[in-house]
């Protein structure tokens, strides 16, 4: 059973390397460009400047199976409550549940940062893997946009799906600022 815990910039070799495979060969992520390890420790340190979680999931051997982190799904401050997930996991810990894992605990720890609404925007509408772990963790389909992406020669959609977090929509929210 993998140990789900807050990343250290000592794993983002293994989280360049999990995204890499993904830009390179999936259509979750329409990256055309894998970016370098410089690249993600930016990324990675913008998110936690936020406060928001950044997590890896961990194997008994110490090599890093995944990563997922949320974000603000929009910039501007009215959207501070809604933060857009992302999960990567390495090609060989696909279909072992660590993509499950990985959201579940980041569903918790972006609850506990203030979170009210999480959302998936998931590339491609074959992506039954990434679709399948969100429906699993209680998410609910809220679209999809036809043909937003171009990659791999095809064109490719967008799935949106969210989740409530806690109170949701149903108290108004306090900010922790």
């Amino acid at each position: 059973m993998p140990n789900i815990r807050t990343s250290h910039e000592s794993d983002i070799p293994a989280i360049t390397a999990i995204y890499r495979h993904h830009v390179l060969h999936g259509t979750g992520t329409f990256e055309i460009d894998p970016p370098n390890e410089q690249d993600m420790t930016a990324r990675r340190a913008d998110v936690l400047s936020r406060g928001l979680p950044y997590l890896v999931a961990e194997g008994d051997d110490g090599r890093i199976l995944g990563f997922s982190y949320a974000n603000w799904f929009k910039p501007r401050p009215a959207y501070r409550f809604s933060a857009e997930d992302s999960i990567y996991v390495a090609d060989s810990a696909r279909g072992q549940g660590v993509g499950r894992l990985l959201l579940q605990a980041l569903c918790d720890q972006a609850q506990a940062a203030g979170v009210r609404k999480l959302l998936a925007v998931i590339g491609d509408s074959a992506n039954a893997g990434s679709i399948g772990v969100h429906r699993a963790a209680g998410f609910s389909e809220i679209g999809v946009m036809r043909s937003m992406g171009w990659k791999f020669d095809r064109w490719l959609d967008i799935v949106l799906m969210e989740k409530t977090l806690g109170e949701g929509d149903t108290t108004a929210p306090v900010d922790k600022a």
